[in-house]
């Protein structure tokens, strides 16, 4: 059984007590203490790069469709292909960081992932340029498992919501500059040219990310072993809890890679037919994500974990709603609700799960991102199929799906933690 299966572990959030002797001698780092700073600025970076070159391709799948003559349910397969690239290979990266160490990971992933960058502007078809996503997203696989379980190792527990806030808005304004970066470049020099503008970005984060991040103190190797990482794996998927989370983090992630990938469609469209460059600056909504995921912490401290949940679904609801409408402000005004209220609730969920798994943390948080990386792919490919057949109308009814879904599990989880701590009664 894994730890996090025991009664005490299944509200979500809880924090066991620590003496004030313990505190004052534990040498994880903490908001203001040396290092803090290099290594929350290092994981921001890296969080950059991972979501720039991830959805480079996102933006600028119009033009895509274009050159090679296909319909945005095909072009979507270059999103889908490097954010299930990513789920299939987390959990064996992960395994990878376990016994070599999470910076040695999260650094020669992101050396492989720019090196394929440098490709994917070449590639000749659309077969190609899947498939060459599709590898570019399996090397980016050994940061974000890597990333969460060097927090939870390297980070002083109360500050660990905060400082996965933090990465988790690297990642949101990595996502927002490659997509407005490749926009503007598109509209003038085409989307080949702006993909490799993205790959250059990510060269740069890329190095002072290495130079940065501080050497790990807590880290101790763990087995390669088949059957002991299968075990680990087991264990995490039999705790109710831990399924809950990798749901909900799928769930969102299905709504916003959904409502990401068609919008550039939507807005070419009547009656907004804005220009390539205009898209692109839509993301800028992302910095809405970079403020929501950064103050999570405080968030779950005011309501608590499942209370933040709530509040990060009906928000994303209310902002699929929204978008419905025929006006540009009410449309943009329906992302950053959508963005904001995404962000806050994988900010939620990704740090319960590094919480709540005190073995194998690394493999906690891969069978995490496996499943939101799941929900990335699932949300492009149906939510591109969805505005074919449907319009924008089928896009947000897919989003709203989810959301329902999240709801849903929230409320189980709710309901689980109250007869754990119910009294047995004769």
């Amino acid at each position: 059984m894994s730890p996090a299966s025991t009664g005490a572990s299944t509200v979500v959030g809880a924090t066991p007590s620590v003496s004030p002797s313990a505190a004052a001698s534990d040498s994880r780092l903490t908001p203001g203490g040396p290092g803090y700073r290099r290594m929350s600025f290092a994981l921001f970076l890296a969080g950059v790069a991972t979501f720039a070159l991830l959805y480079s391709t996102q933006a600028l799948l119009p033009l895509i469709s274009g050159e090679f003559g296909v319909a945005a349910s095909d072009a979507s397969w270059t999103v889908a292909a490097a954010t299930g690239g990513l789920a299939l290979f987390v959990l064996p990266m992960s395994a990878l960081s376990e016994r070599f160490g999470r910076r040695t990971v999260m650094t020669a992933s992101l050396v492989v992932a720019v090196s394929i960058g440098v490709l994917v502007p070449f590639a000749p078809s659309l077969g190609v340029l899947v498939a060459l996503r599709f590898l570019q997203g399996a090397a980016l696989a050994g940061l974000p498992a890597s990333a969460t379980a060097y927090l939870a190792e390297e980070v002083r527990p109360k500050a660990l919501v905060t400082a996965i806030g933090l990465f988790v808005a690297g990642n949101s304004v990595g996502g927002m500059s490659g997509r407005v970066i490749t926009g503007w470049v598109a509209q003038e020099w085409g989307w080949r040219v702006a993909v490799g503008v993205i790959g250059a970005i990510a060269v740069a984060c890329a190095v002072a990310f290495r130079l940065l991040l501080p050497a790990p103190t807590h880290f101790t190797p763990g087995s390669l072993r088949p059957r002991v990482l299968a075990r680990t794996v087991r264990d995490h998927l039999a705790d109710p809890l831990l399924r809950r989370l990798y749901a909900i983090g799928a769930l969102f992630m299905t709504v916003f890679g959904g409502v990401y990938t068609v919008i550039g469609y939507r807005l070419t469209e009547a009656p907004f037919s804005l220009p390539q460059g205009v898209i692109g600056s839509i993301f800028l909504v992302y910095l809405v994500g970079t403020v929501s995921a950064s103050t999570a912490g405080r968030l779950v401290g005011r309501l608590g974990r499942r209370g933040a949940l709530y509040l990060a679904a009906g928000t994303t609801a209310s902002g699929l709603l929204l978008s419905l409408a025929p006006s540009l402000p009410l449309v943009l005004l329906g992302l950053v609700l959508i963005t904001g209220g995404f962000f806050a609730g994988h900010a939620c969920a990704s740090s319960a799960v590094s919480k709540t798994a005190t073995t194998g943390r690394a493999q906690a948080s891969a069978l995490y991102q496996s499943a939101y990386y799941i929900g990335s792919s699932a949300g492009s490919t149906v939510g591109a199929l969805a505005f074919h057949s449907g319009g924008w109308a089928g896009t947000v009814g897919v989003g709203l799906l989810a959301v329902a879904g999240v709801v849903t599990i929230t409320l189980l989880g709710t309901r689980a933690a109250r007869l754990a701590t119910r009294p047995v009664t004769a």
